[in-house]
This record gives C-alpha cells, sequence and structure tokens, in this order.
C-alpha cells in the first residue's frame, strides 16, 4: 500500500512530528549504509557511448524527469541521437525494452518512461547495463540515465542532481537532512553530492532567484537554475485538481499560480495506481462543484484508457533559465570525455 509524503519530511526545522522522526531515524542510518556499501563495492560498466545521469538526493518531488526530457530534447536538436534509459518503476516489464507510446501502458513501463518516450527514444531495464546495450545495439550517440544518481551499474560521464528550490514557508528540499524513511534523503548530503558534477536547481515560477543559503551547501559545483513551464494555460472554468506524485502541493500551487480556478485539490501517492473507486470519489467531487478534472501529465498517462477522455491534462516542460550555458557545459563534459 503506497502512502502519500509526509510534510514534515520537508521542514527544515525538526519541530514536527517529534516522535516519528525519533523512531524511524535507525532505520535510515541503515538505509544508508547499504546504500554506501553498495556503491563502494559496485564496479561500473562503461557501455561505449557517455552517459548522462540525472538523479536527486531524495526519493522525489525535485523535476529530475522533466530535466531529463529537456536534456534529451537540447542534445537531439543539436544532431546527437541522444536516448532514454530508466529502470521502469512501476511497470510490469523487465526489459530491456524500448517504449512505445502507442503500445504500451503506464503499468507496463511506468509513467516516466512514457514520458521520456514522447520526445526520443527511451529504454526500460530492471539491469541498467543490459539496457545501456540494447539502446547502444540500436544507435543510441549518448544514453540520459533517468533516476541514476544512486545506481552505481553504469560508468556515468555527467552526474547531475537535481534540487527542488522551494525554500518558503520553512521548506526545505533536504529537510533536516534525515535519510528515508526518517525524511526525503536517498543518502546523505555531503555523499550524494561528492559523486555529482553539477546542480540543477529548480526554481518555482513565481521565485526570481535560488536561495542564496540553499546554494552555498553546493560549494564549487556548478549550478544551472531551470523552472517547470506550462505548454498551455490550465483548463477553463472550475477545476478540481488531482495529482499523484512525491509533491503533490506543488501541483496545486502551480494550478493557482497559472490561473485555474481551483474548486478542490485531491493529493494522493507518488505513481498511484488510481483505483476504481479513487476515480469514482474524484467524479463525484467534480459533479459537488460542478467542475471538470485536471491532473498532471505523469497521472494522467496512469488513467485508464476510457478515464482519459474525461480528465484534461496539464503539461508542463523543464527551461533552464540560461540554456546555452547549459548546453556549453553537457557539450564540453562530453567533448572531454571523448
Amino acid at each position: 500500500m503506497k502512502l502519500n509524503t509526509p510534510r514534515w519530511w520537508y521542514r527544515r526545522q525538526p519541530d514536527h512530528a517529534r516522535i516519528s522522526r525519533a523512531l524511524l531515524r535507525p532505520l535510515g542510518w541503515i538505509w544508508a549504509g547499504v546504500t554506501a556499501r553498495r556503491i563502494a563495492r559496485a564496479a561500473p560498466v562503461d557501455p561505449g557511448r557517455p552517459v548522462i545521469s540525472v538523479g536527486n538526493l531524495t526519493v522525489g518531488g525535485s523535476g529530475k524527469t522533466p530535466v531529463a526530457r529537456e536534456i534529451l530534447r537540447l542534445l537531439r536538436s543539436g544532431g546527437l541521437d541522444a536516448q532514454a534509459l530508466s529502470r521502469g518503476y512501476g511497470g510490469s516489464l523487465e526489459g530491456p525494452v524500448r517504449v512505445d507510446p502507442a503500445l504500451h501502458r503506464a503499468a507496463q513501463v511506468g509513467d516516466e518512461p512514457l514520458m521520456l518516450a514522447q520526445g526520443a527514444p527511451a529504454w526500460i531495464a530492471r539491469d541498467r547495463v543490459a539496457g545501456a546495450r540494447a539502446a547502444v545495439a540500436a544507435g543510441a550517440q549518448a544514453l540520459v540515465l533517468d533516476d541514476g544518481h544512486q545506481n552505481p551499474a553504469l560508468r556515468k560521464t555527467i552526474s547531475l542532481i537535481v534540487v527542488d528550490g522551494e525554500t518558503r514557508d520553512d521548506e526545505w528540499p533536504f529537510g533536516d537532512g534525515a535519510v528515508f524513511p526518517a525524511g526525503p534523503m536517498r543518502e546523505p548530503l555531503a555523499a550524494g553530492l561528492a559523486r555529482a558534477d553539477a546542480v540543477v536547481v529548480m526554481l518555482p515560477t513565481d521565485v526570481d532567484t535560488a536561495d542564496p543559503e540553499l546554494l552555498a551547501l553546493f560549494d564549487d559545483l556548478p549550478v544551472f537554475t531551470a523552472r517547470l513551464t506550462a505548454e498551455a494555460p490550465p483548463p477553463p472554468g472550475p477545476q478540481v485538481g488531482f495529482a499523484g506524485i512525491a509533491k503533490p502541493w506543488k501541483v496545486e500551487r502551480s494550478l493557482i499560480a497559472a490561473g485555474c480556478d481551483l474548486a478542490d485539490f485531491v493529493p494522493f501517492p507518488d505513481h498511484a495506481a488510481y483505483r476504481p473507486e479513487q476515480l469514482r470519489f474524484l467524479q463525484d467531487r467534480a459533479a459537488t462543484f460542478d467542475a471538470g478534472l485536471v491532473t498532471t501529465e505523469k497521472d494522467w498517462v496512469r488513467l485508464p484508457a476510457d478515464w482519459r477522455a474525461r480528465v484534461a491534462a496539464w503539461p508542463v516542460v523543464a527551461r533552464f533559465d540560461d540554456a546555452p550555458a547549459f548546453t556549453a557545459f553537457l557539450t564540453g563534459r562530453l567533448q572531454s570525455a571523448r
């Protein structure tokens, strides 16, 4: 059973859920130790092509998949056959399988690979090495590894960390620094940053610059800022929004900021597979407010086919504040690795 992300995970001051934090902290120490041991003992495989890893240090909600999608777009627009590689979290297929949005469902390949496959060839594979070899055999000149920072199977040419730049109202991307399940961290901050080549800070649309205190954590690492930009306005009229992502409250904020007449908002756990009773509940809420239903593109691809016509998808894409500088960083690192 999936649970909603605890909001207190992302509170910088440990004044919330003190008992839960104390009880879960020993499990976090174990999690961190297992992750560190797995990475230290690995022998990464060189797939024969550059690997650009796009990951994060928390269990979700930073925007790494939109960033991976944008990197694919930038590289491919520059003439490089960049292809995506994902574990396919939430899907039943082990792979290696090239994702076909017209054929596959989220229950087979996962929701994020379906999004990646809309703009570039995308592969899913539980065995990342096998997936990389399949992509290379199909002509990939570079691999964009989605959610790969804690997976040491492949030798990485560039390791990017995506960080949520929301720091208002005591919200902090790393919480109080505790490792899952006591907090949102997949590993301690210092350990994760030590393997990174650059940081991408995803800023809210209504924030001009990143928090200087946040930037100070990254020391000498290059930092690039990006934002999630809506490809179209929210649907007109009253709407009931819903989202099953790591930080569903960010979707609620974004819809309101974009001018949506949001009558209600329903959060679900990350990667939620929408059950019939949940969909009926959403339908009833919409009827109560005489409203439409709107959700994220990531959630929309997980809906049953007969429900997609009843729900509006509100697609957003990542865009860098200084795309030429970020592209120059990527191409410079790729050329130096040859």
